[in-house]
């Protein structure tokens, strides 16, 4: 899809010349794999509709590993990345302009990077030649197994227990929402080890999915089709050498692993909402009614510039908190506020092409209609837009008690 605003951004100071090349190469490998995104998305649901799914899903997986696409989310040359760091903006222009195209493509190449992502950080040697170079050609589907039904936002509440039993941990509990759940040959899962309350005695585990204990509770269909499930353990056995990092620096090796990726979940919302602008102007400049053009009335042309202004702010702050993250400066806040923008402004972006389309907006299987569909997830995983809201504050109010006591120094200028 022709998106002169998207190519024009490529002229921002945040980009170098790899990545204008990453997003003229990747729109020129999806008009070749065109017929395999427009059909990625199955609209029928229950078994059989979850069944095509994900065999779509897996489709993609392997497309987007044989097109190279899959190693800019995996950290080292040596295991099949295309650096030593995972480039942040290359990562976002990625989930955009796959997001632009099908939810679902978007969908496949950020859970190999997320589900991946902490074994890039702190897998040992073996780990990481075991699993990431099959993550990067597409030839193994990886999971992050960390949301459990009374822990979601609250991640230091999760329950899932890990307990020593000589050379291994046995688990026992759920884990839900998992996504590339059922489908996934690996997992990473963050289990309660116990070394301290609350998110000091959490540790993290790759977890194979043939292990015997794990099994997939039940399948969850949501009103984007994709592979979710619920994850049971029970008397799971996981050797101690599949632990990754030390034990009880679990939660912060999630909260590093999603520092990378929430900025993309941004980024796919952007996506989304190119799309939609996209698909009002072509409603815009084709609807007939009374005796013109629904883009010649000023209502329209108002509505189209609301969505156009709600875009490039989006675009902004996605971009400045990537850029931030190469430059290997902290981003919390930064990356809280891109996604919370992006993902709130896409909906409104998208809920007013469906306006557009009228009474066909609502109509399953348009262009707007899906859209409608995809986006609403984004407001709530990888954190929920109030949490989001929550880490700004929070970050404001510290900084800014942070910058009373310097001024209270002895020996401060006054």
């Amino acid at each position: 899809m022709a998106d002169t605003q998207r190519h024009e951004m490529l002229d921002w100071p945040f980009f170098e010349e790899r990545h204008r090349t990453l997003v003229h190469d990747l729109d020129a490998w999806c008009d070749t794999r065109r017929d395999l995104l427009e059909h990625a998305a199955p609209l029928a649901s229950g078994p059989q509709g979850r069944d095509a799914v994900d065999g779509s899903c897996r489709g993609l997986v392997r497309a987007l590993g044989e097109g190279g696409w899959l190693r800019y989310g995996v950290g080292g040359v040596a295991y099949g990345g295309l650096g030593d760091t995972i480039d942040t903006r290359a990562v976002c222009l990625l989930r955009e302009t796959l997001a632009s195209r099908s939810g679902l493509a978007d969908f496949a190449l950020a859970m190999q990077g997320l589900g991946s992502g902490a074994i890039s950080l702190a897998g040992t040697e073996e780990h990481k030649r075991r699993y990431l170079p099959r993550v990067a050609r597409g030839e193994a589907i990886a999971a992050f197994a960390l949301s459990e039904p009374e822990a979601g936002s609250d991640v230091a509440a999760l329950s899932l227990a890990a307990r020593e039993d000589g050379d291994a941990y046995v688990l026992d509990g759920q884990k839900t929402w998992i996504s590339n759940g059922g489908i996934a040959d690996f997992y990473v899962v963050f289990a309660r080890t116990g070394e301290a309350p609350g998110a000091r005695g959490i540790s993290a585990f790759i977890v194979d999915a043939d292990t015997p204990g794990l099994s997939i509770a039940e399948r969850i269909d949501v009103i984007a089709p994709h592979p979710l499930a619920r994850l049971r353990f029970e008397g799971a056995r996981v050797p101690k050498s599949q632990r990754l990092g030390a034990a009880g620096e679990g939660f912060k090796l999630a909260m590093r692993t999603l520092d990378i990726f929430r900025t993309s979940v941004a980024a796919a919302s952007l996506g989304f909402a190119r799309h939609a602008l996209h698909e009002g102007l072509e409603r815009a400049s084709s609807r007939r009614m009374f005796g013109q053009t629904l883009g010649d009335f000023q209502l329209t042309q108002a509505k189209l510039a609301e969505m156009a202004l709600t875009i490039d702010s989006a675009a902004l702050l996605v971009y400045r908190a990537a850029w931030m993250r190469d430059q290997g400066k902290r981003v919390t806040r930064e990356a809280a506020m891109a996604k919370w923008h992006a993902s709130e402004g896409a909906q409104r972006v998208i809920d007013a092409a469906v306006q557009l389309w009228g009474g066909q907006g609502v109509c399953s299987g348009t262009p707007v209609e899906m859209l409608y569909r995809e986006i609403r997830a984004l407001r709530i995983y990888e954190g929920a837009t109030e949490v989001q809201q929550l880490i700004v504050g929070r970050d404001l109010l510290k900084a800014h008690a942070d910058s009373r006591s310097q001024d209270r120094a002895p020996g401060a200028a006054r």
